[in-house]
């Protein structure tokens, strides 16, 4: 068993309390929060704050860790509220043509909806496309077939796009199910078609590399595998892909925006190239230095030790599921894993169980995990340990 790659000491979290949610939201830090303390204290004496180290170099320094953790080019990140946020930059910056398409696997999460749907009043249409036989989504979610072990979506992707599709976009990992996308294969396909790949990364974030050839755009959060509070993540944009979006239009997306000493009514100059191009203006700088920290956190972990440490975790409860109730829904997740197929967290197919009543009673025993249309979620991050296994395995497999 390898040791773990975040030290359960970095946080605040205690025996008693099992948490396996960070699909949902992930817990800060320590040094995150000494972070946020040592910014406010700037704050309540403002003559404290540093032009160069705090409002231009806090945002650098938070892109520089964001980057790192997608194996990327700081250049090329975009920092962005949300990840909502970060694909409605994409989605109203794109040149759209009345009659073109966005196609999504059936089931995204809305926050890779809703900035597609709201294209509708300027002729996009937004088409969904079932990933496996007896996927279902919307009212009937829950009468869902779960991914099979064979299952091919790249394939049914791929094979969905037609003339009018401008642009696909799909969930890395996708937040009911778990299944993890292969993103090459996608941007592959994607590429001999002329369609960009914009993917909604947050679910894989902090724990797993994405890997970006041929991708468009990734958007992601920060508050939940990348362990920092809600309201602030990045955008990462291919440069021939963020050239073809409108700017943003903010003081900050322009040459020499932070440069007083040249005139800020002087308005003849050009939009920037890089990441910045693409911002909303001035960031959080109290969000910035929470996540600069926890970012650190994760990177001297070491992003690739978190994924084997997730796997080694996940197939270690597996094991311990593979005779009782959950059988066979450990039996199809070993399959999924085995193929490359699952992010951070096991989706457990409901099938006749109370699910409702399942995490009542882990919260009762300390137990914190979370389901989303007919799916238990056990999520693994760097702290969790081997020892957590058999108290998850036997509450799971008392039912009754």
């Amino acid at each position: 068993m390898p040791h773990q790659p975040l030290n359960p000491a970095l946080f605040s979290l205690d025996p008693e309390h099992l948490w396996l949610m960070h699909c949902s939201e992930g817990p800060m830090p320590r040094s995150a929060l000494r972070a946020c303390r040592a910014f406010l204290y700037k704050e309540l004496q403002p003559w404290d704050l540093k032009w160069k180290e705090d409002f231009v170099g806090l945002p650098e320094r938070c892109k520089a860790k964001a980057a790192g953790t997608l194996g990327a080019s700081p250049g090329d990140i975009s920092l962005t509220a949300t990840t909502s946020s970060g694909l409605q930059v994409v989605a109203q910056g794109f040149p759209w043509r009345h009659g073109d398409e966005v196609l999504a696997p059936l089931g995204e999460f809305p926050s890779n909806a809703w900035p597609w749907l709201a294209l509708r009043d300027r002729g996009v249409t937004f088409r969904e496309v079932p990933l496996w036989e007896g996927h279902l989504a919307g009212s009937r979610a829950l009468e869902s077939a779960p991914p099979p072990a064979d299952a091919d979506p790249e394939a049914r992707i791929l094979a969905a796009l037609r003339p009018e599709t401008r642009l696909l976009t799909v969930s890395w990992v996708r937040f009911q199910d778990g299944l993890r996308l292969d993103l090459r294969r996608l941007a592959e396909g994607c590429r001999a078609r002329g369609v960009p790949l914009v993917v909604d990364g947050i679910q894989g974030c902090g724990t797993h590399l994405p890997e970006l050839e041929g991708v468009a755009a990734f958007a992601t959060g920060g508050h939940k595998g990348l362990l920092s509070p809600q309201g602030l993540g990045f955008l990462w944009t291919d440069p021939a892909f963020r050239a073809r979006l409108l700017p943003s239009g903010t003081w900050l997306s322009v040459e020499q925006g932070t440069d007083f000493s040249r005139p800020s009514t002087d308005f003849d100059r050009p939009f920037l190239e890089d990441g910045r191009r693409l911002e909303p203006g001035s960031p959080s700088l109290l969000l910035a230095a929470t996540l600069e920290a926890s970012l650190g956190e994760l990177l001297a972990a070491g992003i690739p030790r978190i994924q084997a440490h997730v796997e080694h975790l996940q197939r270690a409860l597996l094991r311990l599921l593979s005779h009782g109730p959950w059988a066979s829904e450990a039996a199809r997740l070993q399959a999924l894993l085995e193929a490359g197929r699952l992010g951070p967290f096991l989706a457990f197919h409901q099938g006749e169980r109370d699910l409702t009543a399942l995490l009542q009673r882990g919260m009762r025993q300390g137990i914190y995990s979370s389901a989303r249309e007919g799916y238990l979620r056990i999520a693994f991050h760097g702290w969790h340990a081997e020892g957590d296994l058999k108290r998850i395995a036997g509450w799971m497999n008392a039912l009754t």
